[in-house]
């Protein structure tokens, strides 16, 4: 886990903020968020809101005591503690990508299974840059769609360590992440006290929230674990072609879900979610890495922090069809302003390729080369009488070199960075080794990791239970 002790960079100013908040303001006083759920509906109307059908129109006011309830900060634990994670304040949790149907592996683009599953949850394990596996690293198209939760999920609780996130598709399958959390941990009352599981609700842009993604939310809300919401806004396509449209916009719908939450269990904890980019408005393709979402990702770490709110965003986004040098520069255009803004849970930050339909095994090794240079570079610069190395002037002199200083022959094998992809062979040995580009290389290093992967030990009473109720659920859901 990353504790990011660099400033901030904010590029709003005192007013910009004032006039965004008015906007959310109007948004859900005026025109409301519809819930595709009569339960959240009664909530709030039981609260004293304004209900109309699915619609809820809500008093701003009313809205920020429930957003207040929220905790700044909070832990979520690992079955191996010594990977837990806080988030919140400086710290930088960062997960794989998450969602894509289809996997690329080298030239070949394919539907994604449950054995890419496990791989890259592997190798999330493998690279300590990854604070945790995520959830739908991709989603496995060999394996019954009512059951394959209870595959994924199973695989992130015995191939990983870390913390994982929990699935969303519906009420049901919410809850047998629940319970898969307690038999892994030891019971509701151990999952209560300190949350295990993390789980992303998508906002159905603009201003509707549907009945699966809320059945999951309130599950994990009575449950104590922590959830993520998120606005999903391509602007042009879900918000306006405005920036600050779409930031206010998202300011409705996520103050909407998190005071839901809040009125569910008081001081459960949220992450303030924002996946904000455009639309190409020659293709109508969505559109990752441009400067639209960087501002967008900016802006949202300043108004996080203004309302005291944990916060996701960023990531290594691409539209890119490949591992190519647009890939990579998107990917950091992003990626960059996630360190910039101070993003505390990140999502997508290893292998997210096509607008994120494909998991890719090449851009997973890219983003983590990306990851380990950016936590070096946001690492602060130690100043002292040591670091000013006076000594080796004293021994060198002038117009002589330092490679043979004392100063150097004791630090040269970690005085810098050291790259785990990058070549800086001269041209004649690069090419005696095979000529290979960085995507070749890239594929040579994740074979590697499969390779030197140790699965982490797991007690076999703990195994067996679980593997017991994966069967009986397969059963009962007619798979």
């Amino acid at each position: 886990m990353f504790v990011n002790r660099m400033p901030r960079y904010e590029i709003l100013s005192e007013d910009a903020v004032a006039t965004l908040d008015r906007g959310w303001r109007r948004i859900v006083s005026e025109i409301g968020v519809e819930f595709v759920l009569p339960e959240a509906v009664e909530v709030f109307a039981k609260a004293g809101q304004k209900t109309e059908g699915q619609n809820v129109v809500l008093d701003p006011d009313f809205v920020m005591e429930q957003v207040a309830k929220a905790p700044r900060e909070f832990d979520v634990q690992a079955r191996n503690r010594e990977h837990d994670v806080h988030l919140g304040g400086e710290h930088m949790v960062f997960a794989s990508v998450y969602g894509p149907p289809f996997v690329r592996e080298g030239d070949t683009r394919r539907e994604a299974t449950i054995e890419d599953f496990r791989r890259f949850a592997m190798l999330s394990q493998h690279f300590p840059q990854l604070d945790s596996a995520g959830g739908t690293i991709c989603e496995p198209n060999d394996t019954p769609l009512d059951s394959r939760h209870l595959d994924m999920v199973y695989a992130l609780q015995t191939l990983t360590d870390k913390p994982y996130m929990g699935s969303v598709t519906s009420g049901p399958n919410a809850v047998d992440t629940i319970r898969m959390s307690e038999i892994l941990f030891g019971g509701r009352e151990a999952i209560e006290a300190t949350p295990v599981s993390i789980s992303l609700i998508n906002v159905n842009s603009p201003l509707r929230y549907d009945d699966r993604m809320l059945a999951a939310m309130m599950e994990y809300v009575r449950a104590g674990q922590p959830v993520v919401i998120t606005p999903f806004l391509l602007m042009g396509a879900m918000s306006p072609v405005s920036i600050p449209a779409s930031l206010a916009q998202q300011l409705a719908e996520a103050f909407a879900g998190i005071a839901l939450a809040q009125l569910v269990r008081p001081g459960t904890p949220v992450l303030f979610g924002s996946f904000l980019s455009n639309t190409d408005m020659q293709s109508g393709s969505p559109s990752f890495g441009t400067p639209e979402s960087a501002l967008g990702l900016l802006c949202t770490g300043q108004l996080a922090r203004h309302y005291g709110l944990p916060f996701r965003s960023g990531g290594a986004l691409t539209a890119s069809q490949t591992v190519d040098a647009q890939a990579s520069y998107e990917a950091m255009m992003t990626m960059l302003p996630t360190f910039l803004a101070g993003v505390n849970w990140v999502m997508h930050s290893a292998g997210w390729l096509e607008s994120g339909l494909v998991s890719c095994y090449e851009k997973f090794i890219v983003d983590i080369e990306i990851l380990r240079m950016l936590k070096e570079e946001f690492t602060p610069l130690e100043i002292d009488e040591d670091s000013l190395a006076f000594g080796a002037h004293e021994e060198v002199g002038p117009g002589g070199h330092f490679l043979g200083a004392v100063h150097t022959l004791e630090r040269f094998r970690d005085c810098f960075y050291r790259p785990l992809l990058s070549s800086t062979e001269n041209y004649e040995r690069w090419e005696r080794n095979g000529g290979n580009d960085a995507t070749a290389r890239a594929s040579l290093l994740w074979r590697e990791a499969l390779d030197e992967y140790q699965q982490p030990p797991l007690d076999d009473a703990i195994r067996d239970e679980l593997q017991e109720y994966v069967v009986r659920r397969r059963a009962e859901l007619g798979d």
